[in-house]
């Protein structure tokens, strides 16, 4: 795991200029690879690399970066791991493409099967999780990538003749050519989702590279050539439910192959760990682990000081029964709030999940133990976890005999309640204060999808935090924010609604919240991260398999609930998911409240001439005197100038 970062350039600069640029580059992004630091460049070809090492894999220089191939035509900057490396060594020398190696690094290899095999064949063998950059010295071209899912970062982009690269905006705003134009579409579409979907980044001219795509450039064009070597809707299509197996078959074939991923990606030669944070996914990976190791794994949890958000009994509880070696730490609201001013930093474009606030908190609690640790991510929205999934294969097929008129009437209803309203109709029914709690946000939840006319409109109430970011936007400018939603719903052939909505978490918030989060909160503390659930086998066997055994009655994630029952008994997991997140709409209104009142002062807003202050005014108004909870609205507002005041 590492930072990458380089520039592509028409001008013959001197090379103090290449050093001083390349090293600024490479230094932003320390945080990524504390480890070592390397520039390569050839002012003859324009061209420049720089990068920053987290060893893993072969720890000694031979492992260092850029590195060259073996025939010299290549250069290549690294970041992630190949975890079938060995494999893929083996078959280069039984080609007999190779007869000896320099080092022991997954870098070496894949530099060395691009050299034999070609991009496409490389990349279509390797599993792992990456972004790289390549130089082609004969067809003076630079190659980029980025790995099938995007658990790893790559923004880049052309300012005037200079073609800017890097792991981390930070990286490219560290060039002097750059210029920071504020994307006024990005910022909408931030607004309405809680973070800056891919293609765009926050910057005109800057973009991120999508999952699964490499991408040429040369110096003779502007033009950007890109091309996938991996469409996961065409591979979801290509094997949806054509396996023909038993439950309990099917249940030892899911075993049989999270062994074989999770070993192959316990490879590390640095100390290794888990997050366990009590759940399904973690504790089936952390359980495989345990099971294959001959001593304790060290496991990772955060818990809560606030009952109603803590999951940490449960944890520990699995940790004990496995038999690991457990770490924990109980967070204080104040452990959590010291975090907050720190999240512009961490996060480096606006993002605005507030699970980010623990998970950094996570991470770095492995971090001083471990240099690895793999995690549960990618099983919620591959085996179907999320209440939305649930609700689209077992409520929402229903709506429709309801109708209409009386579904708008009766979310008018839910919705026009205030906060305190809510909570006193819910106390008069016989539940406990968590089951209560946790009615109240589904309520607001069911409101929000009931008047739904189809799967589109279903999943964008969903996730959106707001239908109307245009008009939060400084002049109130009619940007065009409907995006991709409606184009992948309409590529989906004879997929359920149920395999809509995943695939639609699959394609967008998997990459663009979720990883982003894991990511930078992980990178931040020199920490790599791994998530077994993302290995293209799991992915392939997962559509494989009928719907019945990913949502089985009211059960999400049935299968591996009964894969995780062959390590740990059933009562130890059957609860309801808590999720990881923080009680954000009552520490707007109380610890976090003057924060924000600085940061949402209108003079500020108006002299920044981003967003409109009137109507940030009445969200924040209207939130603070307990009329409506804008919690995660204001949330992505807070982000936003918490970023700008530090960008």
């Amino acid at each position: 795991m590492c930072g990458i970062a380089g520039f592509l350039s028409r001008e013959d600069f001197s090379d103090e200029y290449w050093i001083n640029n390349l090293e600024a580059m490479a230094s932003s992004l320390a945080h990524r690879g504390p480890d070592k630091e390397g520039i390569w460049f050839d002012r003859s070809q324009g061209i420049g690399f720089s990068h920053r090492r987290l060893s893993i894999l072969d720890l000694t220089e031979t492992g260092n970066q850029p590195m060259h191939s073996a025939c010299n035509n290549y250069v290549i900057t690294f970041n992630g791991e190949i975890y079938n490396h060995l494999n893929i060594r083996k078959r280069l020398e039984e080609e007999n493409y190779i007869t000896s190696w320099r080092g022991t690094s997954d870098t070496e290899t894949f530099i060395s099967a691009f050299a034999s095999w070609g991009i496409k064949k490389t990349l279509k063998e390797s599993r792992g999780m990456f972004a790289f950059s390549v130089w082609d010295k004969r067809k003076k071209e630079l190659i980029l990538g980025r790995d099938r899912f995007g658990e790893k970062p790559l923004y880049y982009g052309w300012n005037g003749n200079i073609f800017l690269f890097g792991s981390e905006l930070k990286s490219i705003k560290n060039h002097v050519s750059f210029i920071g134009e504020i994307d006024k579409e990005a910022l909408s579409l931030y607004l309405q989702n809680s973070y800056v979907p891919c293609p765009k980044s926050i910057y005109k001219n800057i973009n991120k590279l999508e999952p699964s795509t490499v991408a040429k450039i040369s110096l003779n064009t502007n033009d950007i050539k890109k091309e996938k070597f991996w469409d996961t809707q065409e591979v979801a299509g290509s094997v949806r439910n054509s396996l023909n197996l038993s439950t309990k078959e099917a249940i030892r074939s899911l075993d049989d192959l999270l062994n074989d991923v999770v070993e192959e990606q316990m490879i590390s030669d640095v100390p290794l760990g888990g997050f366990l944070s009590g759940g399904i996914d973690s504790s089936l990976i952390l359980a495989i682990m345990q099971s294959q190791s001959s001593k304790a794994v060290k496991s990772f949890t955060i818990g809560f000081s606030e009952k109603e958000f803590d999951e940490s009994t449960y944890a520990s509880n699995v940790a004990k029964y496995l038999g690991t070696d457990h770490t924990e730490l109980i967070v204080s609201p104040n452990d959590l709030l010291a975090v907050v001013p720190e999240l512009s930093k961490i996060y480096d474009e606006p993002f605005a999940d507030s699970s980010q606030v623990p998970t950094f908190l996570l991470s770095s609690l492995a971090s001083k133990k471990v240099k690895v640790s793999l995690s549960g991510d990618g099983g919620d929205e591959i085996f179907a976890g999320y209440n939305r999934h649930r609700f689209a294969n077992n409520i929402l097929p229903k709506l429709n005999y309801v109708p209409l008129k009386l579904r708008k009437f009766i979310a008018t209803k839910i919705i026009g309640k205030s906060p305190e309203d809510l909570k006193e109709l819910i106390k008069l029914l016989p539940l406990s204060s968590h089951k209560q709690n946790n009615l109240g946000s589904l309520l607001i939840k069911i409101a929000k999808v009931i008047d739904t006319e189809n799967i589109t409109n279903y999943y964008e109430n969903l996730i959106y935090q707001t239908d109307q970011s245009h008009k939060i936007l400084y002049g109130g400018s009619h940007l065009n924010t409907s995006n991709w939603v409606e184009n992948l719903n309409t590529n989906m052939g004879e997929c359920s609604d149920l395999e809509k909505v995943m695939l639609m978490d699959t394609i967008n918030y998997l990459p663009d919240d979720i990883l982003v989060k894991v990511d930078r909160a992980s990178m931040s503390v020199s920490l790599e991260t791994r998530a077994p659930f993302l290995d293209p086998r799991v992915f392939r066997y997962a559509w494989s398999l009928p719907s019945s055994l990913k949502i089985n009655g009211s059960k999400t994630k049935f299968i591996l609930r009964e894969v995780l029952s062959n390590y740990i008994p059933k009562e130890m997991i059957e609860r309801p998911k808590k999720g990881f997140g923080i009680p954000l709409d009552d520490w707007l209104r109380g610890p976090l409240k003057n924060w924000a009142d600085a940061l949402l002062n209108k003079e500020l807003i108006n002299s920044e001439k981003l967003l409109n202050a009137e109507v940030v005014e009445k969200l924040w108004s209207d939130h603070s005197q307990g009329k409506i909870n804008n919690g995660p609205l204001l949330w992505n507002i807070l982000m936003f100038q918490l970023w700008l005041k530090d960008e």
